[in-house]
């Protein structure tokens, strides 16, 4: 189901992301409660293209038959050079064993993190090797479909808020400019992040990390 509430508070305070939003398509949540499948997602993702990240996952399923459900016991009993094998370099397979190890622990449970506030929920995330702020904040946006959650550091969004809005600033500059540029936003960011990576290439859908 659409947000037409979000829809219409982006619109009316922004008239540049309405023209974003009235050109774009329809965006629908798909939250859901495995955080560790998506975490697992995440770290597979970075820094490398949709294209090989869809190739190395389906890689790394096959390690789990009959359903391809990587539970978290069986990722911690795999070598190194199994996970390699799937395609993960030395520093992913470690950081996917960190993930299993922290769920292990029972600390990945939806109903903890879902109550916790944006900044406690990232310091939680980023105490697990590997697991930075943008890895956090996809999880927001799109495991937890949380609504007011503003990736300023995401490249993509960067680049859809310089072509749209005509910004000439760039590193810290340029995301300072954004995060005042988003408080109109508020509290829908989220819905406008999803706009932004949309109008980049209207083929191209948001960040594969769930």
């Amino acid at each position: 189901m659409l947000n037409q509430a979000a829809i219409q508070h982006l619109s009316t305070a922004d008239p540049i992301m309405a023209g974003i939003i009235a050109n774009g398509r329809d965006i629908h949540p798909r939250p859901h409660e495995d955080l560790y499948l998506s975490l697992l997602r995440a770290i597979v993702s970075q820094q490398i293209s949709t294209k090989a990240a869809a190739a190395i996952w389906k890689r790394f399923q096959s390690l789990f038959p009959p359903e391809g459900y990587p539970e978290p016991r069986e990722v911690l009993a795999l070598s190194e050079d199994e996970l390699r094998a799937a395609g993960l370099s030395r520093q992913k397979a470690g950081y996917l064993k960190a993930i299993a190890e922290y769920n292990e622990r029972g600390l990945l449970e939806y109903d903890h993190l879902t109550g916790l506030s944006e900044e406690a929920f990232t310091q939680h995330l980023t105490a697990i090797r590997g697991v930075g702020r943008w890895t956090a904040q996809m999880l927001q946006m799109f495991a937890l479909d949380q609504p007011d959650v503003f990736a300023e550091g995401d490249l993509g969004v960067q680049n859809a808020m310089r072509k749209h809005y005509g910004l000439p600033e760039t590193g810290r500059a340029l995301q300072k400019r954004m995060v005042t540029i988003a408080e109109s936003w508020r509290p829908y960011r989220s819905l406008a992040c999803k706009y932004l990576w949309q109008s980049l290439d209207q083929g191209t859908q948001i960040p594969p990390t769930v």
